[in-house]
């Protein structure tokens, strides 16, 4: 097959992360025609969001720009951003999907050159980077945005600074005019790759995020960390820019507990253990204390565990730690709890405590994606020949190393239920 046109089938893919991305390129590279959605303004997805990867301790950037440039070189693919899938109809082979695109307000004339946004006065928060900073409200999401073109929120778009904007672009990309639309899609398979979103901290009342400025969590420290985050990747605390030279890492943060979060997350506890590289990498003088329920390096990764244990300025304490308290004179975070190899209990205070928090499915568990669509008690898709094929973390909770596999493995499922609807 030369051409997926020749079969009448086309692979939708939904989900723009690494795994949609990989499912993507997967099966465009070997001739069908695949249409990425991605509700997002820019394609990337959790792993956009971080600021390396374990245990190699690389930079995300690269990984995505090779699937960009592959997405740019194809012409088979076909991207809409802002879009979401509102019904799925039909059978394997003849899916008919309803999609919402909503309005970017800049069309793909931009050529990101800047301008409007270094113009625009008004502030937005930046959900990029968690509720961490502001944003301007044109922009870009993040340095490595893929499609490159500004987008507007939508908030300002009516505004009187917004329409002052128009004559500020030098192309004429600027359309205030832009609506919402429907898109009705024909295709042949479906590819399910929504990834994940983090718990919610504020649910763990005893450990105070939300209230004591210097509890954060693990995606927040991941975009502290990052060159391109609201500190340029120096690690200080939230409440006064203070160095953190003493840090906390609490594992298992609500979740393994029915009050929470019931299962484990795989990868909670490797991504503590190579932020706390970060820390020990940026302040040589810093200790790091690791709290924890069960060591858990899943897979591979015996050796990353092992290379950051051999660090002594890193602690390791058995405990799942009752409570954090604040010292409301200096903001220090406390936390609170029982040794549970020694008996020992402790008070012990640090510049910043980080909750290694879980990963929830996109979908939630009260709502299908469509119609024939099994989802487990927690809310992941379960591949049961329903009408999509689930992949990465909308499957279960994975890190991405294997969401890359389980996006190449959806794809070449999307491509046999394809050939098989069509009769080849």
């Amino acid at each position: 097959m030369a051409d997926g046109k020749a079969t009448g089938q086309t692979i939708l893919v939904v989900g723009g992360g690494l795994t949609g991305l990989t499912a993507a390129v997967e099966s465009a590279e070997v001739g069908h025609h695949v249409i990425l959605l991605e509700k997002e303004p820019q394609l990337g997805g959790r792993v956009s969001q971080h600021n390396k990867y374990f245990p190699k301790l690389c930079s995300p950037s690269c990984g995505l720009e090779i699937n960009y440039q592959r997405i740019r070189n194809n012409p088979r693919i076909t991207v809409h951003t802002l879009a979401e899938v509102t019904k799925i109809e039909g059978q394997a082979g003849n899916y008919r999907v309803s999609v919402r695109k909503a309005p970017r307000f800049v069309s793909d004339k931009c050529t990101a050159c800047g301008d409007c946004s270094r113009a625009c006065s008004t502030e937005v928060e930046d959900p990029f980077n968690l509720g961490t900073a502001k944003a301007k409200a044109i922009r870009n999401a993040h340095a490595f945005a893929f499609p490159s073109h500004y987008f507007m929120d939508p908030g300002f778009a009516g505004s009187e600074e917004a329409r002052k904007l128009v004559e500020v672009c030098p192309v004429g990309a600027i359309e205030l005019d832009q609506q919402a639309e429907t898109l009705e899609l024909s295709v042949g398979s479906i590819v399910w790759a929504t990834g994940w979103k983090p718990y919610d901290a504020e649910k763990i009342r005893p450990y105070g995020f939300g209230r004591h400025a210097n509890v954060t969590t693990n995606m927040r420290f991941e975009r502290l960390a990052s060159p391109f985050g609201p500190t340029q990747g120096k690690l200080v605390r939230p409440s006064d820019g203070k160095e953190v030279r003493k840090v906390a890492f609490v594992q298992c943060a609500g979740s393994r507990d029915h009050n929470y979060l019931a299962f484990c997350s795989r990868i909670c506890c490797l991504a503590s253990m190579k932020q706390a590289t970060y820390v020990r990498e940026q302040y040589p003088d810093s200790e790091v204390t690791i709290y924890y329920i069960d060591l858990r390096a899943m897979d591979r990764y015996e050796a990353f565990l092992k290379k950051v244990e051999a660090d002594s300025q890193i602690r390791w304490t058995k405990s799942k730690p009752a409570r954090i308290d604040e010292d409301p004179a200096t903001k220090d975070p406390v936390v609170v709890g029982e040794d549970t190899l020694t008996g020992v209990r402790y008070a012990e205070r640090y510049d910043l405590v980080v909750l290694a928090t879980g990963m929830e499915p996109m979908s939630s568990s009260a709502k299908p994606p469509a119609d024939g669509v099994t989802q487990d008690a927690y809310g992941f898709v379960v591949n049961d020949g329903g009408p999509v094929i689930a992949c990465g973390c909308s499957a279960g909770p994975v890190d991405v190393a294997s969401s890359v596999q389980t996006g190449t493995a959806a794809a070449l499922k999307a491509i046999q239920t394809a050939l098989k609807a069509g009769g080849r």
